[in-house]
């Protein structure tokens, strides 16, 4: 359900910190949000180190941008972008100051997995037990 791009410059993370990161951010997200880790999409997206810039200098910050369904708490979104961030520093030894987590969300409904239309938060129990999982 939930997708996360991690941005950075080519060459900042090691195929272990990748991998780690994605870990971190798939068991975070599945405690959190109370879905199978199974949905949880994690992509690494590395750019030329001349593509990336933080005031007009080129940088190598970690940029981590989720997707997720409109309707979970306020308190849970902010608790789940607080430790993607943390982990993300602890992970990758990127300084918090380098880390900027983002979440965008959009109605449940607006988004098809497996061809079918996710569940609202709080209905995923029913959505999965149909999918006969």
């Amino acid at each position: 359900m939930p997708i996360y791009t991690c941005t950075t410059a080519r060459d900042t993370l090691s195929g272990d910190d990748k991998a780690t990161l994605a870990g971190e951010i798939t068991r975070i997200h599945s405690e959190i949000n109370h879905v199978p880790s199974t949905y949880v999409n994690v992509i690494f997206n590395e750019l030329p180190t001349d593509a990336v810039y933080t005031d007009a200098k080129p940088s190598r910050p970690l940029l981590i941008t989720g997707w997720v369904r409109d309707g979970h708490p306020e308190a849970e979104t902010t608790r789940l972008a607080t430790e993607v961030a943390a982990a993300a520093t602890r992970v990758t030894g990127i300084p918090a100051e380098r880390v900027l987590v983002v979440f965008e969300s959009s109605p449940a409904h607006y988004a098809v997995e497996g061809g079918r239309v996710l569940p609202a938060p709080g209905e995923e129990a029913a959505w999965i037990a149909a999918a006969g999982h």
